[in-house]
């Protein structure tokens, strides 16, 4: 039977805003054949406070050619860093604290080393950085949990649904989360580290929804106006599956 502290909070989501990706840099002239370039692969909050808070340990699943190909992280940063000369998926795997979710989080990653064609000739001063925002959401959190995190930089809680309140933490500490060891604001590589904001996501969201709002516009409007044409023309002027996919 579930203590009060177990007790699920119906209606009630928290999510982590998270990032994951790769930052390699070329070798120059100390690169080889087999050893061209060197990358760092991390999973880190956002905003570059302390994942730990939800992650108990991150697992890296790198090309069988890399000896020990499977790495575990058991303590902030979440990351690794090798150095090769080839591109290949890295599948990451997220493992949370008991109290957070049981289930495990499966990601994917693919590593870059060489930069785009329109990005210019490789240079040992800037690398090639390749990053995803995603947001991950624990819906019915516990009431430990709730308490855990609500004041975390790292989380998007939400107030709480009328009807329902919490007990007082009782022997609970509440850490006041000022400075955490385990963040990545003074990470060496933070100077290349994309600045994701929820604001901004939403806009490119918002943005691409009108995009596709008004594409779908320009298509009702060409539909309309062949609509209105003599039947042979518009066998001509309208193949198969023209407007059948957006």
């Amino acid at each position: 039977m579930d203590g009060p502290k177990n007790k699920k909070l119906k209606d009630v989501e928290i999510s982590f805003p998270i990032v994951y990706g790769t930052i390699s840099f070329w070798l120059g002239k100390k690169a080889s054949e087999y050893n061209s370039h060197k990358w760092t692969v991390y999973v880190r909050s956002a905003n570059n406070e302390d994942l730990s808070v939800i992650v108990k340990r991150v697992v890296f699943q790198l090309h069988p050619s890399f000896q020990n190909p499977t790495r575990v992280v058991d303590q902030p940063p979440f990351e690794l860093s090798e150095s090769g000369w080839g591109e290949f998926e890295i599948a990451i795997t997220l493992y949370f604290h008991s109290d957070v979710c049981e289930k495990r989080l499966d990601l994917f990653h693919q590593l870059k080393l060489y930069p785009e064609e329109d990005a210019g000739p490789q240079t040992t001063k800037k690398p090639v950085v390749v990053e995803t925002y995603d947001e991950v959401v624990f819906p019915e959190p516990s009431e430990a949990f709730f308490q855990r995190v609500q004041n975390h930089p790292a989380a998007t809680v939400p107030r709480l649904p009328p009807g329902i309140t919490l007990p007082p933490p009782g022997g609970m500490e509440i850490v006041p989360y000022e400075k955490k060891r385990g963040d990545t604001k003074d990470h060496p590589l933070s100077q290349w580290f994309s600045n994701f904001s929820e604001a901004d996501e939403l806009l490119k969201l918002a943005a691409a929804r009108q995009q596709v709002q008004a594409h779908i516009a320009k298509l009702r409007r060409q539909l309309s106006m062949i609509e209105g044409m003599p039947q042979q023309s518009k066998a001509l002027s309208v193949p198969g599956q023209q407007f059948g996919h957006i």
